[in-house]
């Protein structure tokens, strides 16, 4: 009987070790973030609901143009802070990205993403992971919606005219991001170990890399 109530806990603890890789169901109706609080958690410390007012749940802003801006690429990304939304898994952004422009591909480690376009048109897509790395991505225009599975490499390309823009919901309160293009060449990996995964040259790998590495 003891060896069966071990299998058992062994079995729902590694059943259970899926969900742990995801934010946190809510203990409460909410945890409006106290941005004041030193207190470091997974997630920021509650406010006093006694002291929470309906601003907490508002942000004002998403039809503007703003936020951090990359000239490389040709996007700026707008965060929306909502301190209501603290512990329930959630974070949002605007996205423009002028003609010519790419959010270049990336993907965010804890989260999925679903995205509604604002104005303009975008090539938006993704793709599933090896050994098939199938593409699926469409044409989108204002009022379409499309859907990234959660940790999958994804882009948004403004392959047209005017300036475009995306409403980004994200199913992590830090989602992270990592820019491929990025992640290879800005950071420290090897050049011999690039070369010999893009199985190309170190003299090819430099040239490219000088690109990203450039202030």
């Amino acid at each position: 009987m003891a060896a069966m109530l071990l299998l058992v806990a062994t079995l729902v603890a590694l059943g259970s070790g899926r969900g742990d890789a995801f934010d946190p169901n809510p203990l409460q109706d909410f945890c409006v973030a106290d941005t004041t609080s030193k207190v470091r958690v997974n997630g920021l410390s509650c406010k006093d609901p006694a002291a929470v007012v309906p601003d907490d749940f508002f942000f004002s802003g998403v039809d503007k143009l703003g936020g951090t801006a990359s000239k490389r690429y040709g996007f700026s990304a707008l965060s929306v802070p909502i301190p209501g939304l603290n512990t329930l898994g959630q974070s949002h952004a605007r996205v423009d990205v002028a003609p010519g422009g790419v959010f270049p591909p990336h993907y965010h480690p804890r989260a999925s993403e679903t995205a509604v376009v604002l104005e303009g048109s975008v090539y938006f897509g993704f793709l599933s992971s090896y050994p098939d790395n199938k593409l699926f991505a469409k044409v989108l225009r204002k009022g379409d919606v499309f859907a990234v599975p959660h940790g999958l490499v994804h882009f948004l390309y403004n392959n047209g005219t005017a300036p475009a823009a995306i409403y980004a919901t994200l199913s992590s309160q830090n989602p992270g991001l990592v820019l491929l293009g990025d992640a290879l060449f800005a950071g420290a990996l090897p050049d011999d170990l690039l070369a010999k995964t893009l199985l190309t040259d170190k003299h090819t790998v430099d040239h490219i890399a000088a690109n990203f590495r450039r202030s």
